[in-house]
């Protein structure tokens, strides 16, 4: 099961109301949490580089001593923290272990060519679902475990999976911005097809997080696996480990349920 997730972190603008610390918020993680327990997972992969598993252990053994607040420390608001080793304690499980690939490549890095209009009114239909959503969050007007659930709707994952992975491709004859964030090179980008070099940065990514996932499970022989990222991976991960005959993909809207789905107002072809 791959559970999206916002970056909790970037919740907190200074107020009150955002901070998943406070005593509301720890109480609606909380449910997120026991929803997710019932899936039963053997272990928890969480969205941190495998070269920093000695940290998560050393993390992890405090934390389950009862000797670290997360308050303490400096990304403690985290998912890989309030959810992964929350939720890893709460089961007995081993220390989280990490999956992630890093890579940084913005959105917005495709700018022109033929077609952009397609992707930049898709770009902004996630942006119309998304930001309303994280500003009730961060108001206090939506609880947590309401805005996981949603965020994992089929809707949601499929909206964003079409603006990465999929959209793109129809923009050729085109550019990237200038001084645009980017830190994967794949060699010469092929300016005639652009958007499907936009794709193949965010897929070479994910495939090495394909990759890391297998690994772990090959390390761990965990039947039941719980990998928490980002909900724009939670498309193309679902894809790749579904024709994985080795793996069943169970969805995290069968888990994370809410009553709010209205609020989401998309059709069958995800447009708000």
């Amino acid at each position: 099961m791959v559970v999206g997730s916002d970056h909790l972190q970037q919740l907190y603008n200074r107020q009150p109301a955002s901070d998943v610390f406070s005593p509301k918020k720890q109480a609606e993680l909380a449910r997120v949490r026991a929803q997710l327990a019932k899936f039963r997972p053997d272990v928890i992969l969480v969205e941190a580089e495998p070269k920093e598993q000695p940290q998560i252990d050393s993390l992890y053994a405090l934390y389950q001593k009862g000797t670290l607040r997360l308050e303490d420390l400096p990304t403690g608001r985290s998912e890989r923290y309030q959810i992964g080793f929350a939720l890893a304690r709460q089961l007995g499980l081993p220390s989280p272990k990490g999956v992630d690939y890093y890579a940084a490549t913005s959105q917005s890095l495709l700018s022109s060519g033929t077609n952009i209009d397609a992707f930049t009114q898709e770009l902004r239909r996630v942006q119309t679902v998304a930001r309303p959503l994280r500003a009730l969050v961060q108001k206090d007007s939506l609880s947590l475990n309401d805005y996981l659930a949603l965020v994992n709707q089929p809707a949601i994952v499929g909206l964003l999976h079409r603006m990465q992975f999929n959209t793109p491709a129809l923009v050729m004859d085109g550019s990237f911005v200038a001084g645009g964030t980017n830190t994967v090179d794949l060699g010469k980008v092929d300016t005639e097809y652009i958007g499907a070099h936009f794709i193949t940065l965010f897929y070479n990514r994910n495939l090495k997080i394909y990759s890391n996932i297998l690994r772990a499970q090959q390390q761990t022989q965990a039947k039941r696996v719980l990998a928490l990222f980002g909900v724009a991976h939670v498309g193309v991960l679902e894809e790749l480990l579904a024709v994985n005959p080795a793996y069943e993909v169970m969805h995290a809207a069968k888990y994370l349920k809410t009553n709010k789905t209205k609020l989401l107002r998309l059709d069958e072809k995800g447009r708000r």
